[in-house]
This record gives C-alpha cells, structure tokens and sequence, in this order.
C-alpha cells in the first residue's frame, strides 16, 4: 500500500472539515507547499500545487503524519499521569494567568540552560491579534506571559523556524491540546523527514482547552459590533465553561459560551482532549484556587522540569486540586464532540 501523503491528508482532514489549524503540515512540509495565507479565512491551509509524493514519486508523508487529525483522539479526560498539583510562581510576573506557573518553570529553565528556546503564542497588545513565536529570553518570557491559547494560531508552523531556521536543538513548545498532539505525533514518528523536529523537542506544556476561537470573528464581530468594545480597552480574557473578559478598568463582562459559539474555530467541534493529554506537563486554572495553576505531571521530563522550578524557588506547590471539577469540563467537552 502507497505511503499515505499530502492527498491523502486533504481528503482525510481538511475537506471533512476536522482540520485544528495547528499549523504542524506547514511546519513539516519540505517543499514549503503549504501555507495558511489562503485570502478571506484559514479553516485550513492551502497547497500551491505541489506535492513530492504525489507530484514527484519522492516519499515524504510528513504532512500526513504530523497531523493530529489523522490519529485517533481520547476519551480519558486525565490521561496518564504521576501526580496532580496546584502551584503558583513566587516571580513577579505582571500578566501573568491564574498562577503563572507555566511562566515560572519556563523562566527557570531558560535561565538553568535546560531549553535554549521556548515556541509559544504572543499576541499585540493594541488589537489582541495573537501570533506564534520563538521566545530565547528569560525577561522576554516574563513580559509575555499571560493566556492567549484561546485565539486559534497555527502555533506549530514556528517549530520550522526554531528548528530549521535558528537551528535550536533544545525546545519547549506550549500550547492547546491539538497542538501538543501534533507534537507527539512528531516525537513518535520513524518518518526521517520528522525526526529533526521531534529530537529537538525536549518539554511539552499542554494547556486545558475546551475550544479556541477565531480572532476576527470573536473581537470584530462579537465583542466589537455586538458588545461596543475596542480590543485596546481588553485587559484579558479567560474561558472556565463562559468567557470572560476583562477591561483594563477593572470591569467585566460575562458571556456564555452559546453566545461566541458562532466564534469557535469549526475544527475544534471534533475534539475530546481537554487536559492534553500527550504533554509532559498539563496546565490550567480548572481545579485550582484563584492565583494558583493546576499541573498535571506526566511524565519524568515534565516532573524534572517542574522539581527544578521548585528547587530554584521560582515556583511553590501549595493547595488543593478538585479533580472532580476538571472531569465535569472535560466529560462535557467529549460530549459536545460526540454530538
């Protein structure tokens, strides 16, 4: 049977409509035939027209199998784990979300020389419109943080660039579930075109994700046309089962999620990961008190990454986990996706 390739993805993934945007085909692709530059939205990429597979009898597949798409998805809202923890960073870190312990562990391995970069989300702080990047310093890190997974970037189209580009050969990627599968799907992968991908990536964070939205969609339409907000006046924006937003005034505004579903990327319907489960480490405000992180420690990269955080008095674990509150999030998320 011929190796599955770029066709095989597009009849499989993207014209079914289950495509997550992660952005992983892009990064993997070596003939850099695809792209999410297609004109008036990026429900997936494009291809130029060219395939080395399909075009050239050259064996390739990394698309194919890079996608989180083309594997089967998870119903275990936990996944495999060792412990389950609530930590908060003892750095000073301005916009930090909930306890800014992804923020802490980073910054301590950055600076410990355990990663020489970390791929992750920034986003302009005048209009919100988020973008993935390569971050190398520890301050830089520091003046980022704060959540913008729930806009839909295809995060791991920066892999190429840290990778191929930068020649970085120690990484951490962050980022929403889909992502992190992408990622584990590199990391397992006995295709050699991803072999550079996967053993430069020595930690994976996965966030919780119960869906991520579009940019202009959400700030354009819902919350600019509907609700009168200009993206400058947001502070951040949290989603815990509603979304919430907060102004820089202090003000809130609470809206359920029926009310942005219209926002919410058309791939993320198919998805039953909450925790992301195939991460190092699993974090999120779900389970914890306010100014507290919840870790999930998976496996003994994320548990060294996480111990040498708290040895270098960056991050404290402290407090109480209610599990039963991540499961109610993620059963009702793999009901939404089984509707």
């Amino acid at each position: 049977m011929p190796a599955k390739c770029y066709e095989d993805l597009r009849k499989e993934v993207w014209d079914r409509g289950t495509c997550s945007g992660c952005g992983a085909c892009v990064a993997v692709c070596p003939a850099d035939a695809l792209c999410f530059d297609e004109p008036g939205g990026a429900l997936r990429p494009r291809n130029i027209g060219y395939c080395k597979q399909a075009t050239d009898e050259v064996p390739c597949g990394a698309c194919y199998h890079a996608c989180p798409r083309t594997s089967k998805g998870t119903d275990d809202v936990f996944g495999q784990y060792s412990k389950i923890v609530s930590a908060r960073a003892t750095l000073e870190i301005p916009r930090k979300q909930s306890g800014g312990a992804v923020t802490a562990i980073l910054a301590s391995a950055l600076r410990e020389n355990l990663i020489d970069a970390v791929v992750t989300v920034t986003e302009d702080r005048w209009t919100l419109r988020p973008s993935s990047v390569v971050i190398t310093d520890k301050e830089e890190l520091i003046h980022q943080a704060g959540s913008r997974y729930n806009w839909w970037v295809p995060l791991v189209t920066a892999l190429k660039t840290a990778v191929i580009d930068r020649k970085f050969r120690r990484l951490a990627v962050v980022g929403v579930p889909c992502v992190i599968q992408a990622i584990r799907n590199i990391r397992e992968s006995d295709n050699d075109l991803l072999r550079p991908y996967g053993n430069a990536v020595r930690l994976t964070i996965g966030l919780f994700c119960t869906e991520t939205f579009d940019y202009s969609h959400l700030v354009g339409d819902i919350l600019g046309k509907e609700h009168h907000i200009e993206s400058w006046k947001i502070d951040h924006l949290d989603v815990r089962g509603k979304l919430d937003v907060t102004m820089r005034d202090g003000t809130t505004l609470a809206l359920p999620l029926k009310d942005i579903r219209e926002a919410i990327r058309p791939g993320c319907h198919y998805c039953r990961d909450f925790t992301a489960t195939s991460s190092d480490l699993s974090a999120g405000a779900v389970g914890s008190s306010p100014g507290h992180t919840t870790l999930i420690v998976r496996s003994e990269a994320g548990k060294m990454f996480v111990d040498n955080a708290v040895r270098s008095h960056a991050l404290l674990l402290e407090g109480v986990v209610d599990e039963d509150a991540i499961e109610r999030l993620g059963k009702a998320k793999i009901r939404r996706a089984m509707e």
